[in-house]
C-alpha cells in the first residue's frame, strides 16, 4: 500500500510537470525565444524547434498527461477499494479529482503562466526527449485523428489563417505595455512602418505651390541668390512653365561651379548642365515602394506627377523618414507652427497639416483615405468651400473654419470628441 501511495504522489508530480510544460511552451514569447536563439542559447533553439512541430508537442504532452492521470486514478481506486470496499470508488473519484485539479492543473499552470519564458527554457530539453521517445505513438494518434476528421468532411491541411501576419503584428504593437511618452513614441513609429505600404506619396508630398523652383531662364546671379535663400539643397529647374522641369539643381554642385568666380564671370555658367536628370514618379506610388526605390537609385529627391504628367509636388527621402520618426528639423528648415493648443481642449490647426500627423500626435482616428490634409477632409465631408466662421461635425470631431484665403482653408479649430458638447452631437445626428 505504501508503494502505491508513493507511486500516486510521483504520478501527480509528473502530471503537474506536463500541465505546467504545456502552458509554458504555449504561452512563451516566440520573439524572445528567437532573439535568444540568435544569441546562441541552445535551450531557446529547442523551444523554437518544439514550436515548429506544435502538433507533435501537444500530442506528446497530452499523451503523457492523460497516461499518468489515468494511472494515478487507477492506483488510488485500487487502494481505497482495499481500505473501504465499494465505497472506495466514490472516495477515489472525489479525492483524485481534487488532487489533480489543484496540484496537477491549477497550481502548475498558474505558475507557468506567470513565468512562461523561464519555465519553457527549463523544461524544453525534457519535453524534446519525450517527443522523440513517444513519436511512434503520437504519429499514430495524429494519423487516426486526421482520418476521423476526413470522415466528417474536415481537411486540416486546408486551414487558412484568420488574420494576416501584418494584422497579428499590429495587435502585438498595441499590446506593447509600458509607462512614459517613450513607449507611445515607439508604438507610433512601429505603426508608421507598417503603414508605409498603405500610403501614397501624394499624401505626404510638398505641394507645388510650396516648392521653391528655379527658372532656368533667369540670370545666373539671380539663380545663385535664389539657391542661397532657399531652405532646400535640391531645387527643380524649369523653363516656360513649372510643368516643364529640366533637371534638379543641387546647391553643392552650384557652389563648386561658382567657387573662385566673381559676379562678372557667372554669365557663361551652364546651369542646366549642372543639374541632375529629373526623376518623375506617379502620385499613386506607395511610401514603401518609394523608399525602396530611393535605396536602389541612391537618390533622395523625386518629382510627383499626376496621370496627365502635370507636376503635383516633390517628395524626398526625409519626407518618408518623417512618416516613421516624426518631424525632423534642422537649422535651415523654415519653421511653420502647424498645430497649437487652443482653449477648452481644442487645437488650432493649419489647413495644410496632414491627417496622419494629427492621428499620430493625438492618437485620433480621423480617416485619411479620401483626403491627405485637414482642409481636404473638411472639403470632402462638407462638399463645399466653407466660409469663415462655419462649423462642421464629422466623425465625432468639430471643425470650425477660422481663416480662409481665397478658396484655400488656412486655419481650423479642431475639437476632439471628448470636448464636443452633447447639444453639438445632437445637432450632428
Amino acid at each position: 500500500m505504501l508503494t502505491s501511495i508513493i507511486a500516486i504522489f510521483v504520478l501527480l508530480l509528473l502530471s503537474a510537470f506536463f500541465s505546467g510544460s504545456e502552458t509554458a511552451l504555449t504561452v512563451s514569447s516566440r520573439p524572445l525565444m528567437h532573439q535568444l536563439e540568435n544569441k546562441g542559447n541552445r535551450r531557446a533553439q529547442v523551444v523554437n524547434g518544439l514550436h515548429e512541430h506544435k502538433n507533435r508537442l501537444i500530442g506528446t504532452i497530452l499523451l503523457g498527461n492523460n497516461l499518468v492521470n489515468i494511472l494515478a486514478s487507477a492506483l488510488a481506486t485500487s487502494v481505497l477499494i482495499f481500505m473501504f470496499g465499494e465505497a472506495g470508488v466514490a472516495y477515489a473519484t472525489l479525492g483524485m479529482t481534487l488532487l489533480v485539479l489543484i496540484f496537477a492543473e491549477i497550481m502548475p499552470k498558474t505558475y507557468a503562466f506567470r513565468h512562461a519564458d523561464r519555465m519553457a527554457l527549463a523544461v524544453a530539453p525534457a519535453i524534446h526527449g519525450l517527443t522523440i521517445v513517444l513519436l511512434p505513438f503520437t504519429w499514430t494518434i495524429s494519423f487516426v485523428v486526421r482520418i476521423l476528421f476526413r470522415l466528417v468532411g474536415i481537411d486540416l491541411k486546408k486551414g487558412e489563417a484568420f488574420v494576416s501576419p501584418e494584422e497579428e503584428l499590429r495587435g502585438a504593437i498595441e499590446l506593447h505595455e509600458g509607462e512614459g511618452p517613450e513607449v507611445d513614441e515607439e508604438k507610433a513609429m512601429l505603426r508608421s512602418v507598417l503603414d508605409l505600404d498603405d500610403v501614397w506619396v501624394g499624401a505626404i508630398m510638398t505641394h507645388r505651390k510650396d516648392v521653391v523652383a528655379i527658372n532656368a531662364g533667369d540670370p545666373v546671379k539671380k539663380i545663385v541668390e535664389q539657391v542661397l535663400a532657399a531652405p532646400n539643397t535640391r531645387l527643380p529647374l524649369w523653363r516656360n512653365n513649372q510643368d516643364e522641369v529640366l533637371g534638379v539643381l543641387h546647391a553643392k554642385d552650384l557652389l563648386r561651379a561658382t567657387w573662385g568666380r566673381n559676379a562678372e564671370n557667372l554669365q557663361d555658367l551652364d546651369i542646366i548642365g549642372l543639374a541632375a536628370s529629373p526623376w518623375f514618379i506617379p502620385e499613386s506610388t506607395t511610401l514603401l515602394d518609394q523608399l525602396q526605390a530611393f535605396q536602389r537609385r541612391h537618390e533622395h529627391f523625386a518629382l510627383v506627377v499626376d496621370e496627365y504628367g502635370s507636376l503635383l509636388g516633390i517628395v524626398t527621402l526625409e519626407d518618408i523618414l518623417e512618416e516613421i520618426v516624426g518631424e525632423i528639423s534642422d537649422e535651415h528648415d523654415v519653421t511653420v507652427p502647424g498645430v497649437r493648443p487652443g482653449p477648452g481642449g481644442c487645437c488650432l490647426v493649419q489647413g495644410s497639416v496632414t491627417i496622419r500627423d494629427l492621428n499620430r500626435k493625438f492618437e485620433w482616428n480621423l480617416p485619411d483615405e479620401e483626403a491627405a490634409t485637414v482642409a481636404g477632409l473638411v472639403l470632402h465631408e462638407s462638399r463645399r468651400i466653407p466660409e469663415e466662421g462655419q462649423a462642421f461635425l464629422f466623425h465625432g470631431f468639430k471643425f470650425e473654419i477660422l481663416r480662409r484665403e481665397r478658396h484655400q482653408i488656412t486655419l481650423i479649430r479642431v475639437t476632439p470628441p471628448g470636448r464636443v458638447t452633447a447639444s453639438e452631437r445632437v445637432a450632428e445626428d
